[in-house]
């Protein structure tokens, strides 16, 4: 995360909080364009890296008496098991590699991204929304494999009253489309603020006479930050569970 300070500018202070965002080129000067290898693109594959080095090359040697690296994959593994099978059913066990997959994905981007100089690609609303979008669209076509047309249940509320099932129906399938793009907003927003903050007070600490409460709040949200990097992960997560468990059992 970049945490760059401009100095004093035309009599003022002037730092760009947003600039440790911006999506560059890694080897041009040039617009960024579809084949482009940018800074998102290198810190995406590092953390697919950091996902195989854990639990590739760190568990290739597996022991009864497991190492430190096999306990930590073997905790990630029993926690998203457990997350799966409680929130989703054993009929949502087949799908735990995704969902697994995903998160690491999540988790090891959102603290990588906490590292000096290095880029958050989980605050970019163009990856959330390939997150999001594809977890709407497996649990969507899911959803219509295994019940049919009778996944439209979804929305029918055959408990509430018959002259409000129409208005409610139309209520739920608005907050079903509207699933993607909430999934992918929460995660972007809440890392974008969060380093949006710690760069704001980065600059004020180039007044000599609030630097030290600036070093405070930059250490505070800091720790803040790094449970936001873990929650957000499990949020995500969770909440991909529970729009699979509607998949799987429309009518309860």
């Amino acid at each position: 995360m970049a945490t760059d300070v401009h100095g004093e500018e035309a009599g003022g202070l002037v730092f760009h909080p947003l600039d440790q965002f911006e999506v560059k080129s890694l080897f041009s000067d040039g617009p960024v364009n579809f084949i482009s290898i940018t800074n998102s693109t290198l810190w995406m594959a590092i953390a697919v890296l950091c996902v195989v080095l854990l639990f590739v090359m760190g568990t290739r040697k597996r022991a009864i008496i497991p190492t430190r690296t096999q306990s930590i994959a073997e905790l990630f593994y029993g926690f998203i098991y457990k997350m799966v099978e409680d929130v989703t059913g054993h009929d949502g066990v087949k799908y735990f590699p995704y969902i697994f997959t995903v998160f690491l994905f999540i988790f090891f981007a959102n603290f990588l991204g906490l590292l000096p100089l290095s880029y958050t690609p989980t605050a970019q609303i163009a990856v959330t929304a390939v997150l999001g979008f594809g977890v709407f669209i497996a649990v969507t076509i899911i959803g219509f494999v295994k019940n049919g047309a009778s996944f439209l249940g979804l929305f029918w509320m055959s408990d509430a009253p018959l002259v409000l099932r129409p208005v409610i129906a139309i209520i739920e399938v608005i907050s079903y489309f509207v699933r993607p793009v909430s999934h992918s907003i929460r995660l972007a927003g809440n890392l974008t603020a969060g380093h949006a903050m710690i760069k704001v007070f980065a600059g004020f600490a180039a007044i000599a006479a609030v630097a030290p409460v600036s070093v405070v709040a930059i250490a505070a949200v800091y720790g803040l930050e790094v449970l936001v990097a873990g929650i957000q992960a499990y949020v995500f997560t969770i909440l991909t569970c529970i729009y699979l468990k509607d998949a799987l059992h429309p009518a309860h």
